[in-house]
């Protein structure tokens, strides 16, 4: 990497660019916070106060000759990802990315029974939000097609992070699942994640796809009771299935309504990364830790 580019700055954006491969770096990036736009212009970054949302009054952005790391998520309802489309027709033949790096979902699998799912599996997206990312995908895919751009897609699992947990849930008893009928689940810590980012930067090929997990596999109940235990809480209330469709969100049933198991064998070896948190236990005691310093 020579230089980079951020589409969006979230907590993954922030993660990656205190890497030490990126330390240092010429970065641009786009936001559409005023108060990130003061903030990390102060910090030297070439900030843009700007939105993908706002295509007729976008200018043109930096990216030639940067490794773009898109982390931005798509708006809100429907099935496709207009602002990946905006991002894509900004590049052209004299604006060429060196390399682009998406953060896509391992819900484009959609509901897998819980198999094992390695890169190979045909992509079968479900709930609207997957397939607003196998729609983002697809575009971006046709874009590197067409103008030779290196695209690695990250199909990453549930983030979590200090920022992440689900603290509030648990301190307003909000139920999970029994145990017995809870779905697998996969997760990754926020600064594995980062750290997995730049090394798709650095060693990832043009039309690579990853999974990103730690490798275990847990049920949503089994993360939700670790948390509480790590943090003092007491663990949620437990229900069945028939009632959790009459008391959960629809967003909540989108995620306990699919189960499969990540295969992350081909992100440990081409990328060569050895996770710092391999488990969730080593996970939220990270957690645990960055928060009370």
């Amino acid at each position: 990497m020579k230089k980079i580019f951020f589409a969006g700055f979230g907590d993954i954006a922030r993660r990656i660019s205190l890497q030490p491969e990126a330390s240092g770096l010429p970065i641009a990036l786009i936001t559409r916070s005023e108060e990130k736009f003061a903030r990390l212009a102060a910090q030297g970054f070439q900030t843009i106060l700007d939105s993908f949302d706002d295509p007729e009054n976008l200018g043109t952005l930096p990216l030639a000759g940067r490794t773009v790391f898109y982390t931005a998520p798509p708006p809100g309802g429907g099935f496709s990802d207009p602002r990946v489309g905006v991002f894509c027709a900004q590049v052209s033949a004299d604006n060429l990315p060196a390399k682009v790096i998406y953060i896509s979902t391992s819900g484009v699998y959609g509901d897998c029974g819980g198999g094992l799912i390695d890169e190979n599996v045909p992509i079968n997206p479900q709930t609207a939000r997957a397939k607003r990312r196998a729609d983002a995908e697809a575009q971006l895919q046709q874009m590197a097609q067409e103008f030779g751009v290196p695209l690695v897609i990250l199909r990453v699992t549930g983030i979590y992070g200090p920022t992440r947990l689900p603290l509030q849930r648990l301190q307003q008893n909000h139920p999970v699942l029994k145990p017995e009928e809870s779905n697998i689940t996969n997760r990754i810590h926020a600064e594995d994640l980062a750290r997995i980012c730049v090394a798709a930067a650095l060693k990832g090929e043009g039309g690579d796809i990853f999974n990103v997990s730690d490798g275990e596999h847990g049920t949503m109940t089994d993360y939700f009771n670790a948390v509480a235990e790590h943090f003092d809480l007491p663990r949620p209330e437990q229900i069945g299935r028939s009632e959790a469709t009459q008391v959960m969100n629809p967003l909540m049933l989108s995620y306990i309504d699919e189960s499969r198991r990540m295969d992350n064998r081909l992100m440990l070896k081409k990328l060569d990364i050895e996770l710092l948190y391999p488990n969730l236990k080593a996970g939220l005691a990270a957690c645990k830790k960055e928060m009370e310093a």
